[in-house]
């Protein structure tokens, strides 16, 4: 059974904040929402699936861009809502820009700077 869902405080949307971290570097790679369904597939394929808000439905990440999220650990923080994954990010890319990490903007001087580089043109990931 899946009694082990009924641990996590999911918010009054049904969702809880869930990180994608890289197993090896430890860099934090993304933060995404995750439903009952979304995580009890995660567990169940040992791949990352993620609920889009915007899109109201399941995402498995990689789906468009073939680079997936291979599950390596999942951890509950104390207080039951937050999620972190341990990840092996198949391709090096786990931003839909083309980048590494979606946290690639650093504040310095007052503004954001970009200071990770595109490692894949989007459009060259995204082929309609």
């Amino acid at each position: 059974m899946n009694d082990w869902l009924n641990d996590v405080k999911w918010d009054s949307d049904g969702l809880v904040p869930a990180i994608a971290q890289d197993s090896k570097s430890g860099r934090i790679l993304m933060m995404a929402w995750m439903n009952r369904e979304s995580l009890a597939l995660t567990v169940e394929r040992n791949e990352a699936v993620y609920y889009s808000r915007s899109r109201k439905k399941l995402w498995h990440k990689g789906e468009s861009s073939g680079h997936t999220q291979k599950l390596e650990e999942i951890r509950l923080d104390c207080d039951g809502d937050m999620i972190v994954m341990q990840v092996q990010q198949i391709g090096g890319i786990a931003c839909h820009t083309g980048r590494e990490s979606c946290l690639y903007r650093r504040f310095e001087n007052g503004q954001w700077q970009e200071v990770d580089p595109v490692l894949k043109d989007p459009s060259d990931i995204y082929k309609s």
